[in-house]
This record gives structure tokens, sequence and C-alpha cells, in this order.
């Protein structure tokens, strides 16, 4: 009897397999030979779910995108009663800087789609989301500071994008310890974080 395929699980794990390959590649590496081989598939049933390169690119791209918020939208209705609103957005912002491993991977592939997008039509509208994204999210988190500034959120969004940069291309310079203090300095500066002496709390 011949095995019953679910067509959107097997372009999930398409996609995860192209995740991975650009995460140790990057996106030159993601033919539809390594592609295939990283799935465990044949490329002629790679090709059977995915119109072209750049179809498969674009859904990978996504899948990193619906990842990252998942996780953030999930951790931002986990706030508790009395919890140090200061630490919380610190908690949250940090889920897109690379400070372990699977978020290493996500950050090496949101760059790899973030440079391909200047010359690949099809990824620029992903990197305007990841774009926009970013200062939504930026622009939640300062409002449980009682900010509510449109400079202030591009300013957060800005310290995000250059960590996890930076963190990405120099991380023997720039380790998981030194992101962490350089964004708590920076959410300790901003207003309605100094409260009661939060600025100098451990």
């Amino acid at each position: 009897m011949p095995k019953i395929v679910d067509p959107e699980q097997r372009r999930r794990e398409v996609a995860e397999a192209v995740f991975r390959v650009v995460a140790r590649g990057g996106i030159q590496a993601a033919t539809l030979q390594h592609v295939a081989a990283e799935a465990g598939l044949a490329v002629g049933s790679v090709r059977h779910y995915f119109d072209s390169h750049a179809e498969l690119l674009c859904v990978a791209a996504r899948e990193m995108v619906h990842r990252v918020e998942a996780r953030v939208l999930t951790r931002l209705e986990e706030q508790s009663h009395g919890e140090d609103p200061r630490r919380f957005v610190e908690a949250i912002a940090s889920e897109f800087l690379p400070l372990d491993p699977a978020r290493a991977d996500e950050t090496a592939v949101w760059l790899e789609f973030s440079v391909a997008a200047r010359t690949h039509p099809a990824l620029a509208a992903i990197a305007t989301e990841l774009h926009d994204g970013l200062r939504d999210i930026s622009g939640r988190l300062l409002r449980r500071l009682d900010v509510a500034d449109p400079v202030a959120t591009e300013h957060l969004a800005a310290v995000l994008d250059g960590l996890a940069l930076n963190a990405a291309l120099h991380p023997d310079r720039l380790d998981p310890d030194t992101v962490r203090a350089v964004l708590r300095h920076h959410v300790t500066q901003l207003p309605g974080a100094r409260r009661d002496g939060a600025a100098d709390a451990p």
C-alpha cells in the first residue's frame, strides 16, 4: 500500500531543510540538490512541491518569520503580575538575538535573506515584513514601559538589528554575555525604565 504523504507537512519539512542548509552554508548553498539531500528526498520530489527555486527560498524565509513570531507572541502573553517590566522587555527583546545555537541559526538565516533581498525581488516583501515586524514588537515592548515614542521604537529596533548583525559576524568579540549587557544598558536608559531604582537592580 503506497505511503500517504501530507503535502503541507512535506512542504514544511523541505522548508526546514532549506533553513538548515542556509544556516550552515549561506543562501548560495541552497541548491535543489543540497536541499533534497538535507530533506532526504529526491530532487524530483522537491520540484513536485515547489514550482521554482525562488518559491523554495520564499517558503523557507516565511518559515523563519513565523517561527520567531510565534515564539515572541507567546512570550508577550506570559508576563506575570508584579514582574519587573524592564526585565520582561529584556527577555522578549533577547528572542531576536543570537544567544544560543537555535537563535544563532535564525540570525544567520535572517542575514542571508536580508542581503539577498537587495537583488532578489521575490524576497523583498519578506525582508520588509521582517523589518516592520521587529518595529511592531519594539513598539509593543516599549508600551510595557509606558513609552509611546516612534523614535524610541526605531532606536530599540536599531539596537537589536545592530547587536544581531555584529554578534553573528563577530561572535568572538560580542559574546552572549556582552550582548545581554548592552541590551540591558539600553533598556535602563529608556523613560519609564528608571523607577524605584530599577536601573540599579542586578
